[in-house]
C-alpha cells in the first residue's frame, strides 16, 4: 500500500484510468467478437454495417492511448479483409 500522499494520489489516478481504459478495450473486443460471429453465420450484410462502429472504436482507442495506432490499423484491416473474403 502507498505511504506518501503523492503515492496515494497516483494509485487513485491509475485506478480511474484503468476503469476508463477498460471501457474502450471491452467495446473494441465486443465489436470484434460480434463481427466474427456474424461472418461465421454468413450474415455478411450485418457484419458490414458494424464496420463503421469498429473503425470509430478503434480510432478513438488509439487517439486516447488505450491501444496503439498500429494495433487499431491492424484490427480494422483484419476485420475488413475477413468480411471482404467471405463475400466471394
Amino acid at each position: 500500500m502507498p505511504i506518501t500522499s503523492s503515492a496515494k494520489k497516483a494509485l487513485r489516478q491509475s485506478l480511474r484510468r484503468k476503469e476508463r481504459n477498460l471501457v474502450y478495450k471491452n467495446k473494441i473486443k465486443a465489436l470484434i467478437k460480434e463481427t466474427r460471429s456474424l461472418v461465421k453465420e454468413n450474415k455478411i450484410e450485418e457484419a458490414k454495417k458494424l464496420l463503421p462502429a469498429i473503425y470509430k472504436a478503434a480510432d478513438k482507442g488509439a487517439k486516447i492511448g488505450v491501444i496503439k495506432k498500429n494495433t487499431a490499423s491492424r484490427i480494422k484491416s483484419r476485420l475488413t479483409k475477413l468480411i471482404s473474403r467471405s463475400v466471394k
